[in-house]
């Protein structure tokens, strides 16, 4: 009896042992089945699904070109140059042991060439000539020949003083005036100042150096009044 039951129990095991396995691989397959008419791609789930290439990957799909980015470049002010200031050129210096040239000294009688020429001396009378002139070729008082004196010439003028020579009237001691002659006469206009309110000479002498005769500064005729003061 118990025989019997060991080999009752062995048999038993072993139906278990065979319907198992084959249980599980049924239920396997039922799941299965019911997976793919779930699904009707029939795309095997299990794998999971194929992986898209992207877009940029298809064949003959171009690649957008992407624009590049535009950089403005910054405007730079052009730099300011001041002009720089003209050197002044050195002054040329003195060689050493030159001698400095001293100014020429201006020569008694002659006039600066900022001053006003003078005048001889201004008209006092009617028929005059040579007065209120500068440099003139004839002096004539207007009355007698003695007090007549022509082609002047002077040699100096706008000085001090200035000299001159023409002809005049010569008469001796003792003589007549009609009895005169005309000779060779030395003339000097002196005193140097205003008559008028012009720059003049305000005496005026001439006399005969070839009868010893010579400047004489008391004896003149007063060019601005006429005055005779002993010529």
């Amino acid at each position: 009896m118990r025989t019997q039951n060991r080999t009752a129990n062995r048999t038993a095991n072993r139906t278990r042992s065979t319907v198992r396995p084959a249980a599980i691989a049924s239920l396997a397959g039922l799941l299965l089945a019911a997976t793919v008419a779930c699904d009707p791609s029939g795309t095997d789930q299990s794998t999971g699904p194929a992986s898209a290439a992207p877009p940029s990957a298809a064949a003959g799909t171009p690649h957008p070109v992407q624009p590049s980015p535009t950089h403005s470049a910054p405007v730079v002010a052009p730099p300011t140059h001041t002009a720089a200031a003209t050197p002044t050129a050195p002054a040329t210096p003195t060689a050493p042991g030159a001698p400095s040239v001293p100014a020429t000294p201006t020569a008694p009688g002659t006039p600066t060439a900022t001053a006003t020429v003078p005048v001889l001396g201004a008209s006092w009378a009617p028929n005059q000539q040579g007065y209120g002139q500068a440099r003139p070729a004839t002096i004539f008082n207007g009355g007698d020949p003695t007090g007549l004196v022509e082609g002047l010439t002077w040699s100096s003028w706008g000085g001090s003083s200035a000299t001159g020579a023409g002809s005049a009237e010569y008469v001796a001691p003792g003589q007549s005036v009609a009895t005169g002659t005309s000779e060779h006469a030395e003339v000097v206009a002196f005193d140097l100042g205003t008559c008028n309110g012009r720059r003049a000479y305000r005496a005026v002498e001439w006399y005969f150096p070839q009868h010893g005769q010579h400047f004489d500064p008391s004896r003149y005729l007063d060019a601005c009044t006429g005055t005779d003061h002993g010529m």
